[in-house]
């Protein structure tokens, strides 16, 4: 009886969020941040979607015990998970394990759909990882909430059969980098911003010194402690992923080289084969198929 109980309190509060979710104020991801109930729900699966809100959302650093995927299907996820950002453009999802903190940046009338995964001795990753989507991933995801009842309980056979196969493809999907080390270091955590704000910028590391009225061999040191890597390869990393976000969202690549401040588009696919080893058009094609 009391199970039962359990089972009716947490049903009416997801009926609740659903509705909620259709809403287009600013309560709609003040709810949408605070699911630890979701960690009660009975299912391995649960997928939430949240649709055409006009405006930049934010949710706030939490967690919970359960995984979670952020899958947007139009618009573009920032994810800030521990002392790093995650672009996840869609085709992609991000990764995040069950009681790691983080928070979310959602653009405006973005299509996200969020899952709750319980991942007890299933070889899901046990760090955040940005995940490539196959079109079967995506349109199980889209189906199961679509035929998702949170008033049955147990669920039938197809309905675990289904979510089987979901788990399957999880553990089986690519893996991207798209993450950029943000320290918490105060100096290094504005120059980060910085380096966000204008990934363009040619500034060397001597001139970023004298911005916070230190030595280049202070700075490069406290980079290297901090980040595990050099200036350069700092910059190098968030190149890579502001490009492969563009990639992923089919920009052209004369575009990407001219926003990420290459003086020819040859140079900027120089760069790009040197780090992941094939020309952006050959990686897009290879991960996406465009």
């Amino acid at each position: 009886m009391r199970a039962h109980s359990i089972c009716v309190s947490l049903f009416a509060e997801l009926r609740n969020l659903d509705k909620k979710l259709l809403k287009t104020d600013k309560s709609v991801f003040d709810s949408f941040t605070d699911l630890q109930f979701a960690d009660q729900y009975p299912h391995r699966v649960l997928v939430l979607r949240s649709q055409s809100v006009p405006h930049p959302e934010e949710t706030p650093w939490h967690q919970h015990q359960r995984g979670q995927l952020v899958l947007p299907l139009t618009g573009v996820v920032t994810s800030y998970i521990d002392n790093r950002m995650w672009l996840v453009p869609p085709r992609c999802a991000v990764w995040v394990p069950g009681m790691v903190r983080h928070r979310n940046l959602i653009s405006a009338n973005a299509d996200v759909c969020m899952l709750f995964v319980d991942a007890t001795n299933f070889p899901l990753p046990d760090k955040a990882c940005t995940l490539t989507l196959t079109p079967l991933v995506r349109e199980l995801i889209l189906h199961m909430h679509s035929v998702q009842d949170i008033d049955v309980f147990p669920r039938d056979a197809s309905a675990q059969r289904m979510e089987a196969v979901l788990l399957d493809q999880l553990i089986a999907l690519q893996r991207e980098e798209f993450d950029f080390p943000i320290p918490d270091e105060p100096v290094l955590n504005k120059l980060a911003h910085a380096l966000l704000q204008r990934p363009n910028e040619k500034q060397t590391l001597q001139a970023w010194a004298r911005e916070f009225a230190m030595s280049e061999r202070t700075l490069s040191r406290m980079i290297k402690r901090h980040v595990q890597l050099t200036f350069g390869q700092w910059r190098s990393q968030l190149h890579i992923v502001l490009a492969l976000q563009k990639l992923a969202m089919n920009t052209p690549v004369q575009v990407i080289s001219e926003e990420l401040g290459y003086e020819s588009v040859s140079a900027f696919i120089t760069f790009f084969k040197k780090a992941l080893g094939k020309s952006p058009g050959q990686y897009r094609l290879e991960r996406w198929g465009t």
